[in-house]
């Protein structure tokens, strides 16, 4: 249950004192001081370059040894192999909403992982037999046969299929996980790949149908033609039977952009309304062009932090994620999303828009889409979820009713038929098995289609949201999810997820693994919903941006302390657990704060925030964390970049880190360089590289499965097998 406002109100006010308390008692050490000569301030003064030679002999050579010695370590405790089967029994369980897309003609898609399609299926039926109890499948494409017949460790990454009919369909494979794919032509009527079709050798970028027999492709075309983020800098037209180089340049972006991409936007009926390239200025700005008739371009009157979200009833809609002045003189506010009649304003950019949504300052919009006639919003008010649906009135301005679904608990807007207005809901919340419902927007109502037995035992368990207040006042919301009945003395075994970036929020889900590799175990889950990410809106991740990144490691530091204070956890039972983005959170945690924690699971991370801008496509995340190569920027960002900050002698628990070799978006190099640096300063550290698997880590559900297991095996270890502080 979540508690009552008041008694939520009440709790927060004593855990503030006591809050202030530990704060006093344990003062935060400040992030270190630019050191200009310190350690891996330079490639002069960073001895473990070497670690970043992703497949260098040197390198796999110390990757295997560590490998060695954490499996050893990990899979020899006798609680191993029990996580593993139950994780393997949950990711390879038949027992899952099969995710529905719906095709123009009504009929439903869906790709499928299993333990016999570790790889997975593409496979169609119809909505009557998606909605029955045991559809009835029909194979469109076996990524395991495909795999096994071509000598590959092929990884699906999508398909794209030309409107109307959706015959011919664009593949999207990648070689082990990795981001860069090969794609090919391939007609779904007869199941098989083109013969003499399209096919674009392996490179990061994208491919789009204009029409059957022409694409518009963004590509490594050679040297020159790559951003210095290692994505796409020019846009072609490529038409059937002409090789790759003899495509038409339409765009080229700058060396200095993330990157560039072209796409066709569609009425309802499949029709081209405008053709357009999107130039990446940066993680968050950019530019939209017009791609004309006559091969020119003509750049449109957008704000440069905008996301254009859908065409319905002939309205573009727009989000904009800055303050913005139209060329019609209206100014709208971050967070808006606004709406025009897209022929009206493609003849004149000073056609007034119309106001569709301004969300409120606890408020955040976390999808659009699109039926036939209606927008679909997921609206999230305080971290829980609603769907509205939008219509424009023929006065022009936009009116809204509520879908009849659950409160309290996370919504996704999922795929919406183009033919009508039905539209796929997914419901879940930490204890609750997601449900997946159909709703008819233009009726407002929503049936349940499929929902999912329990995975775990959620007796006498309960979700309750408090509030932390961070070192500057703000309040940031958390999550904690327990047993009814935990004692209130800090003995708990507490497990803390943090992501902070990119206004990507984190919204309450059902997992099945956090369930029962932990929940059920006694373990207690919590998720930070801090600034750096989108829970509320635009403004809440821009809080957190650049100079500012400090703001959000302090509010999940905030998050712990409040833990701490409220007798929910102690020190020696608090555990973090963070990826990527996260994977600095919890840098940021270890070399800060570690007097806070005795356990962090550092999954794929960023740690070498000095060098993320040379390694991969660490550039595109400039307009995120700042440029290490500006002084005054290079100066806030060594502050607390962990591989720079950690030292000798301080508290750190021993951590558990891990990568993939073939992850081409964070380097590897950055988990490498953390375990070699803790252990050259005597820490213990456990290190595991998955040699496939790409920036999310499963290839296949085997490795999936084996990662899960290590990390709870790992939190067993160090929070449940610990006594509790005195």
């Amino acid at each position: 249950m979540i508690r009552t406002a008041a008694l939520a109100a009440l709790l927060a006010s004593t855990a503030l004192s006591s809050a202030a308390m530990a704060q006093t008692s344990t003062p935060a050490p400040a992030p270190a001081e630019a050191s200009g000569g310190g350690f891996a301030t330079s490639e002069a003064t960073d001895p473990y370059l070497w670690l970043e030679e992703v497949d260098g002999e040197r390198a796999m050579a110390w990757v295997n040894a560590h490998n060695e010695h954490s499996l050893g370590v990990l899979r020899g405790d006798p609680r191993y192999e029990t996580l593993h089967q139950q994780a393997l029994e949950i990711v390879q369980s038949r027992d899952r909403i099969p995710s529905p897309g719906f095709n123009h003609d009504g009929t439903i898609d869906n790709f499928w992982q299993d333990a016999g399609h570790v790889r997975g299926v593409w496979r169609t039926t119809t909505l009557d037999s998606y909605r029955s109890a045991e559809p009835q499948w029909e194979t469109v494409l076996d990524i395991d046969a495909l795999s096994a017949a071509e000598g590959k460790n092929w990884v699906y990454k999508g398909g794209s299929c030309l409107p109307p009919d959706e015959t011919r369909c664009l593949i999207s494979l990648s070689d082990g996980g990795k981001d860069a794919v090969t794609v090919r032509e391939f007609d779904r009527s007869t199941r098989t790949f083109v013969e003499g079709g399209f096919v674009l050798p392996e490179s990061k970028g994208g491919a789009s149908w204009v029409d059957a027999d022409t694409l518009l492709i963004s590509r490594d075309f050679g040297p020159g033609s790559m951003t210095t983020s290692g994505y796409p800098m020019i846009v072609k037209v490529l038409k059937r039977g002409q090789s790759i180089d003899q495509a038409q340049t339409v765009f080229t972006g700058q060396p200095t952009d993330v990157s560039v991409s072209g796409y066709t936007l569609r009425d309802a009926d499949g029709v081209i309304r405008a053709t357009l390239i999107n130039r990446g200025i940066n993680f968050y700005e950019g530019e939209t062009h017009r791609l004309n008739a006559d091969g020119s371009t003509t750049k449109l009157e957008l704000p440069a932090k905008s996301s254009i979200n859908a065409l319905v009833q002939g309205q573009l809609v727009v989000t904009t994620d800055q303050d913005w002045t139209a060329p019609s003189g209206q100014s709208f506010r971050t967070g808006d999303v606004i709406a025009w009649n897209l022929d009206r304003w493609l003849a004149d950019p000073a056609t007034p828009a119309q106001l569709v949504i301004r969300p409120g300052e606890r408020e955040a919009i976390e999808g659009i889409s699109n039926t036939r006639n209606k927008l679909v919003v997921a609206l999230y008010e305080n971290v829980r979820g609603s769907v509205y649906v939008y219509e424009p009135n023929p006065s022009g301005e936009w009116g809204r009713t509520r879908l009849d679904l659950p409160q309290n608990v996370t919504v996704g807007v999922g795929s919406a038929s183009e033919r009508d207005d039905k539209v796929f809901v997914s419901v879940a919340g930490y204890l609750n098995p997601s449900s997946l419902y159909l709703a008819d927007a233009a009726a407002g109502s929503a049936d349940v289609v499929k929902s999912l037995p329990a995975k775990f035992d959620a007796t006498g368990m309960e979700v309750e949201q408090f509030e932390a207040t961070s070192a500057d006042g703000t309040k940031v919301p958390y999550f904690v999810v327990h047993r009814g009945d935990m004692a209130m003395d800090g003995s708990n075994a507490t497990l803390l997820y943090g992501y902070g970036g990119f206004q990507s929020s984190l919204l309450p889900g059902y997992s099945a693994t956090v369930g029962k590799l932990w929940l059920e175990r006694g373990g207690v889950y919590v998720v930070a919903n801090t600034r750096g990410g989108g829970e509320f809106g635009p403004r809440w991740h821009q809080a957190a941006l650049q100079e500012n990144r400090q703001r959000a490691h302090e509010d999940y530091q905030a998050v712990a302390l409040d833990l701490i204070a409220r007798n929910i956890t102690s020190q020696p039972k608090l555990g973090i657990m963070g990826g990527s983005q996260g994977g600095l959170f919890m840098g940021a945690m270890l070399t800060q704060r570690p007097d806070l924690i005795n356990a962090a699971v550092i999954q794929v991370p960023l740690f070498d925030m000095l060098r993320f801008h040379k390694l991969l496509a660490g550039a595109s995340w400039i307009a995120e964390y700042g440029n290490p190569d500006v002084p005054e920027e290079r100066a806030w960002i060594e502050r607390y970049s962990p591989y720079q900050n950690l030292r000798a002698g301080q508290p750190y628990p021993e951590v558990f880190i891990h990568t993939s070799t073939k992850d081409d978006r964070v380097h590897p190099g950055h988990a490498r360089k953390a375990a070699a640096r803790l252990e050259e300063l005597g820490y213990p550290v456990l290190f595991y590289e998955n040699t496939d698997g790409g920036h999310a880590a499963g290839a296949n559900l085997q490795e999936t499965a084996r990662r899960l297991a290590l990390e709870y095996t790992y939190l067993t270890r160090r929070l449940m097998d610990q006594p509790a502080a005195e």
